[in-house]
């Protein structure tokens, strides 16, 4: 059995409780610039013995990140929590009822090129589960097999020329291809279990 597959939820909880890591930043804010809150969930769940993360593949419909593989999540409402707007939005876009995520806590926050500062919220949902797709927003949900996503030869450090800014991409899987944001949050929650190799920073 991989690694990936004997954590426990206690081993979840205990690498979330840790908030020392420092932003990550696709690109740098303006001076004075007012970043939007938003939020997203990171939906685990086990099946056959093993544990998987949840993925969707955006609308070409929606604003920003057209087509792109993202966590169910969105733009934070005036007095919403963090995971009161991780759970509203997976509630409108994929029909997951809140009451039906076994939340855990968070990982550190992230600077979108799209100037959102994003807080992904890591949570259980059941499996198998019945879920209502908001079709304008959502053109599928997926998963990957979390032993997958920490074996090293599945994905690539790149580099951007025109910023010298590190990216993540992953090979394409199932037809889907996970990079940019949701790629670094997946990777960040992978080195805190200590899911990967060394030379991963």
């Amino acid at each position: 059995m991989h690694p990936a597959d004997q954590l426990t939820v206690k081993d979840f909880l205990n690498v979330l409780q840790a908030q020392d890591t420092p932003l990550h930043s696709e690109k740098t804010p303006a001076p004075g610039q007012t970043l939007r809150p938003a939020a997203v969930l990171v939906p685990l769940f086990r099946y056959a013995d093993a544990w998987h993360i949840l993925y969707t593949r955006r609308a070409d419909r929606v604003e920003t990140h057209k087509g792109q593989v993202a966590f169910p999540g969105g733009a934070s409402e005036t007095g919403e929590s963090p995971e009161q707007t991780a759970l509203r939005e997976a509630q409108e876009e994929i029909g997951l009822r809140p009451a039906d995520v076994n939340t855990l806590g968070r990982l550190p926050q992230i600077i979108t090129i799209s100037d959102f500062l994003v807080t992904p919220i890591v949570g259980i949902i059941p499996w198998p589960y019945a879920f209502r797709v908001y079709t304008p927003e959502v053109a599928r949900v997926f998963s990957l097999p979390l032993a997958w996503l920490a074996e090293r030869g599945n994905f690539m450090e790149l580099t951007r020329v025109e910023t010298g800014r590190r990216v993540i991409a992953y090979l394409p899987q199932d037809g889907e291809l996970l990079w940019g944001a949701t790629a670094h949050m997946t990777m960040e929650f992978l080195k805190r279990l200590r899911l990967l190799y060394p030379s991963v920073k």
